[in-house]
């Protein structure tokens, strides 16, 4: 806190807000320590279900082409 890397790549997300579900992680608390330890030179990080997707900024086309393939395997 602040984050303003994090603040602009949820500006870039929110045209897609109603597509998923956005969890944010402060990994400087204590009980995220492992992802502190594996991304603090990273942020922000982006998890689409759980899988890595990209990190630093968001690459829009990557992020719709993998939400489009996670939407038609939910169908």
């Amino acid at each position: 806190k602040p984050c303003p890397l994090c603040d602009e790549a949820k500006e870039v997300l929110e045209p897609y807000k109603r597509r998923f579900i956005l969890q944010e992680v402060d990994i400087t608390l204590p009980e995220n320590s492992a992802w502190y330890d594996k991304y603090r030179y990273d942020i922000p990080v982006f998890h689409l279900n759980g899988k890595f997707l990209m990190k630093h900024q968001v690459d829009i086309e990557k992020f719709e082409d993998q939400l489009m393939k996670v939407e038609l395997q939910n169908d």
